[in-house]
């Protein structure tokens, strides 16, 4: 029922037109989400590099109907690293295929992710394919390696999920591709046959995957809140002698902003994603239908940080530029 209703409420452009309007929905969103354009994305950005943790930077937006959507999500792209160089900023980049076209036709996606990836080895940066539901994970795969991968070793990475039952024979593949994996958990509500059900079976899926790729894995990211498995990564970590300089922790903007800076005070690497871009609301709308749980998740996480004090974001401040 909840689901639902938020999913129902995403696609209600007149309460998206009223939300854009109304100054204290714009505050709420603006704790994890860090503006509609650009600049806003960049400024997020470098706040977060005066702190010492790099970014990631994501436009938002989805499956794309036509040819012409596609195509203008790549122009942004390519316009959001030109500012990142521009302004030297720890900061690359995060897609969605179905956002530049992989719904419309392959080779269109394939054209339009080229032309990313293509600027970014101009600048020596990195592009990270987003994983999104298990309908796209095969395709998804087949893309990164088949089609970009081959051309663009050094630029491009992936996203595998914990909550899929597939994800350690894809963490193995990875790793003998020597590929860049982003670990996480999955937000996505998907069929018992393909993910797990039960959190515990995610968790020690997880675990199992992160160890795998800390070990053997070519500088994975670790993006989870959650300080069990945080603690576990950091202790392996010692126990294998592994560099902190070998991995880093990945967070989302505006969660558990204390928890990130901890980790930099110990000498963690952090990387925060920073979602930006007109379609901020159905954004957030789908992500809370796609699991209802995100939504005390969320909450939680701002009355934590209220309870210790809250983090705070210095004046805006560049960095060098970096291709991690």
């Amino acid at each position: 029922m909840l689901r639902n209703s938020l999913l129902y409420l995403s696609r209600q452009q007149r309460i998206f037109d009223f939300i854009r309007g109304n100054g204290f929905a714009r505050r709420m969103a603006s704790r994890f989400v860090a503006g509609e354009t650009i600049q806003d994305a960049c400024h997020a950005a470098a706040e977060l590099n005066a702190l010492g943790i790099s970014a990631t930077l994501d436009l938002l937006g989805e499956s794309v109907t036509n040819e012409a959507e596609a195509r203008e999500t790549g122009r942004q792209y390519l316009a959001l690293l030109d500012a990142i160089h521009e302004q030297q900023l720890n900061c690359n980049v995060s897609v969605k295929l179905t956002a530049l076209g992989q719904d419309i036709s392959d080779a269109l996606c394939v054209e339009v992710v080229t032309s990313i990836l293509q600027r970014a080895e101009q600048y020596d940066s990195f592009v990270r394919l987003d994983m999104e539901s298990s309908e796209y994970t095969q395709r998804t795969i087949d893309t990164f390696e088949h089609q970009l991968y081959n051309r663009f070793p050094k630029r491009v990475g992936i996203v595998l999920q914990s909550a899929l039952r597939r994800t350690l024979d894809d963490v193995e593949h990875a790793i003998a591709l020597g590929a860049r994996v982003r670990l996480c958990k999955g937000a996505y509500q998907e069929p018992e046959a393909v993910a797990f059900p039960e959190k515990r079976d995610v968790d020690a899926t997880y675990v199992d995957a992160m160890q795998r790729l800390m070990t053997r894995g070519h500088y994975p990211g670790l993006a989870t809140h959650d300080e069990v498995i945080i603690e576990q990564a950091k202790r392996f970590a010692r126990e294998q002698g592994i560099a902190p300089s070998r991995f880093e922790f990945q967070m989302l903007y505006g969660v558990r902003r204390d928890l990130q800076e901890a980790l930099v005070r110990d000498g963690w690497r952090v990387r925060v994603y920073v979602p930006f871009g007109t379609q901020w609301y159905p954004y957030l709308m789908r992500r809370l239908a796609e699991r209802p749980a995100n939504i005390a998740f969320m909450t939680g996480n701002i009355v934590r940080e209220a309870m210790h004090g809250g983090a705070r974001r210095p004046a805006r401040s560049s960095r060098t530029s970096t291709s991690r």
